[in-house]
């Protein structure tokens, strides 16, 4: 679950999604052996989870395979943290600023308003070029199926309300 709360977050639709995209990117095995996602670096895999312990700082590693330096709940490359890092002044790469980081995303695509209202098909349309998994990426990599995520996304809504 995200670690801001609904009314910073500006409701439970953007908390769910925020889990949704979480689930996307990462998958559910991954999130639970982890901080919730918080402290996973690309390339993990159920077999070899990778993981970071030192919140302080966006870890800037780098996975030559997949020449990508994702890390935390939402993938964040280093180039995008380090866009918001000078754009918002974290302090940190904790779980609260990765959750106000993605929202951030989610304004910057236009699709913030369109989740708190609840369309999240249509937040998922908007979001597909800021993470690889949405469907409609097109980055060349796995992209999960529109169905699945909005199974997940109204399960997650179900956690916040009766949270």
């Amino acid at each position: 679950m995200a670690r801001v709360s609904a009314e910073a977050a500006g409701g439970v639709n953007v908390l769910a999604f925020l889990d949704m995209v979480a689930f996307s990117e990462i998958g559910l095995y991954l999130l639970s052996v982890s901080d919730d996602g918080y402290n996973i670096l690309v390339g993990s895999t159920p077999d070899k989870p990778k993981l970071f312990y030192d919140y302080s700082r966006h870890p800037r590693v780098l996975n030559r395979d997949l020449d990508s330096t994702a890390a935390g709940r939402y993938q964040f490359i280093w180039p995008t943290w380090s866009k918001l890092l000078s754009r918002h002044g974290y302090m940190d790469f904790g779980p609260k600023n990765q959750d106000y980081a993605a929202i951030d995303l989610l304004k910057g695509r236009n699709a913030y308003d369109v989740i708190a209202n609840g369309d999240v098909e249509l937040g998922i349309h908007l979001c597909r070029e800021e993470w690889a998994s949405l469907p409609g990426a097109g980055y060349g990599q796995h992209e999960n199926k529109l169905a699945n995520l909005v199974a997940y996304y109204n399960g997650a809504i179900g956690k916040y309300t009766t949270a």
